[in-house]
């Protein structure tokens, strides 16, 4: 895929690896609509590319809600040109354990609905013109799981699956997609995890920390921003993480044994 001259969409690019995807991108001659709930930052964001000489413009959105995806979607083309990338990255850790069906709701409408709800608006049109890159920043809850929040397990496990299929059912018609699936990375998502005072969701924190290094948002960015210009669907900043979900898959039984085995010990660890 050639980036130079294409116009993106970024959401929740005020900091984290958004904004690290919204530079990055902007650097290889991308022009960038960013897109954040912290209306602040994501102005912050923009400026900051606009002063290195990219082409971006920041507004406050929800990446959830449809008249703000349409909103971004606007103002792309008002300022730039019709949209060719979208990248969904807005998400949250939810509550942590089984939720309550609130939690359910606003958990799924950030981290699944939002990229459907994206993929409708935008994909018709680049069925049309032959083109368009869609990504999903999933997590590698996706693929594994995530201790202490449910709701993050299976809402990024959903977002896999969805990134799949928009690459089966739209490939042909010159759609690419990928799904960006990292374990620990330096965010401010992990800082909050990290500073609660719930058990399971710093215990969430520590099978994070503890699975492998954590990363910085910008080696997140430089992954996938390859994996774009190669058309590759999976993207694993972790390379470990791939060994991890072939043990899964090979004998699962023996995986969730293994989790259990990890999930005592992190416990243990937490009480001493």
């Amino acid at each position: 895929m050639e980036l130079d001259g294409k116009v993106a969409i970024v959401t929740g690019a005020a900091s984290g690896i958004g904004a690290a995807l919204a530079s990055g991108l902007a650097s290889r001659g991308v022009r960038v609509v960013i897109g954040d709930l912290d209306e602040a930052g994501a102005h912050a964001c923009a400026e900051a590319i606009r002063s290195g000489g990219g082409q971006a413009i920041g507004l406050r959105a929800d990446a959830s809600d449809v008249v703000d995806i349409e909103g971004m979607i606007t103002l792309a083309s008002r300022e730039f040109d019709p949209v060719d990338i979208y990248i969904a990255n807005a998400g949250i850790i939810g509550r942590p354990g089984l939720g309550t069906e609130q939690d359910w709701d606003t958990i799924l409408d950030v981290n699944l609905r939002a990229h459907i709800r994206a993929a409708r608006l935008l994909v018709p049109h680049w069925q049309s013109t032959g083109s368009g890159y869609f990504v999903s920043v999933a997590s590698a809850a996706g693929l594994l799981t995530q201790l202490g929040a449910a709701g993050y397990a299976v809402s990024k496990h959903a977002v896999v699956g969805f990134a799949e299929w928009l690459a089966i059912s739209y490939g042909d018609d010159g759609i690419g997609v990928s799904c960006v699936c990292p374990l620990g990375v330096e965010t401010p998502l992990l800082q909050a995890v990290r500073s609660t005072d719930d058990p399971d969701a710093r215990l969430g924190a520590s099978s994070i920390e503890q699975s492998a290094a954590v990363l910085s948002a910008n080696d997140v960015a430089t992954a996938t921003i390859e994996a774009m210009l190669a058309d590759r669907f999976l993207v694993l900043p972790h390379a470990e993480l791939l060994d991890m979900y072939r043990h899964k898959g090979g004998d699962y039984d023996r995986w969730i044994s293994g989790m259990r085995r990890y999930q005592r010990a992190l416990r243990a660890q937490s009480e001493t």
